[in-house]
């Protein structure tokens, strides 16, 4: 399981160095791509595998189908953990984020996301907006069904 928020540099060639508790999970093969937000996902090879036979379950009819498809599949690589504990994070992705030297790495359970620092300070911003918190989250249910 991916958690906890860590800072790494990437070097020259684009390499960013994957915190030491996720290599394990990643160590046999990973899947990079475009996230939701101004952010990328780095999957197991597993749980992308998951993402993509749902994606590939929905009908091609459907626009918003396509365009989750074209926005997670045309931006997905595989990549693989160096003996430095590294991955490559492709061009397109780094300019999508704007990195240049600093990243956050961000556990999110099943994946962990990579973030600028900027991106990742408004984010902050909003997690730490308790006031708005309680409305944002009051329709999702986390009870654990235990008394």
């Amino acid at each position: 399981m991916f958690l906890g928020q860590f800072r790494h540099n990437l070097d020259d060639k684009g390499r960013l160095t994957i915190p030491a508790v996720f290599r394990d999970s990643v160590g046999q093969g990973a899947f990079i791509s475009q996230g939701f937000d101004r952010n990328v996902m780095v999957m197991t090879a597993a749980y992308f595998q998951q993402v993509y036979e749902r994606i590939n379950a929905m009908s091609i009819t459907d626009p918003a189908a396509r365009l989750l498809r074209r926005l997670l599949l045309s931006n997905a690589y595989q990549v693989e953990v160096d003996k430095a504990g590294r991955i490559l994070v492709p061009q397109n992705l780094r300019q999508f984020l704007g990195l240049d030297g600093e990243a956050i790495v961000v556990g999110q359970g099943e994946y962990f996301e990579i973030w600028s620092p900027a991106g990742w300070d408004e984010q902050m911003q909003a997690i730490e907006d308790t006031e708005a918190n309680a409305g944002r989250f009051a329709a999702l249910d986390l009870s654990t069904g235990q008394a």
